[in-house]
């Protein structure tokens, strides 16, 4: 947890945006929360010509789709700042307008979350929460916050 899912047009993300953005998004969520960054994941979807519609009609003109759940417990200001910062980084990677860019920010209670084979904990148990992960567990996470 987080987890944000980038959804655009098939074809209109090249690999390299496709990395520079994960990296930013992972970047601008732990920068504001303080989250590790081994629990961003971030995922694209591409949609076929077709399969993307805005308005009740087929996609004509540039968009590009954020959908971003993370775990409850932050305060309004912060995830406006998720928002805005994701939805500019997102408009200069992909060389789009700003108003191309759509952002949500959806809460999920951390008990409803599982990852590295634990539940999440509720805000503030942090500490307890890593105290249980095991050491094989802990090692593996910690190499992918390089």
């Amino acid at each position: 947890m987080p987890t944000y899912v980038v959804t655009a047009p098939d074809g209109r993300l090249s690999p390299q945006q496709k990395q520079d953005l994960a990296a930013q998004i992972t970047d601008i969520h732990c920068s504001i929360t303080g989250a590790p960054a081994y629990f961003a994941q971030v995922i694209f979807v591409d949609v076929a010509a077709g399969n993307y519609f805005l308005a009740g009609m087929p996609l004509q003109k540039d968009n590009i789709f954020v959908h971003g759940e993370i775990r409850a417990g932050r305060d309004a200001m912060t995830k406006e700042k998720l928002i805005l910062d994701i939805m500019v980084s997102t408009a200069s990677i992909a060389e789009a307008e700003v108003s191309n860019i759509q952002v949500y920010i959806v809460d999920v209670p951390a008990r409803q979350i599982a990852e590295w084979g634990q539940i999440l904990p509720n805000p503030g148990d942090e500490e307890a929460w890593d105290e249980s992960i095991p050491d094989h567990i802990k090692k593996r996470m910690r190499a992918l916050s390089h």
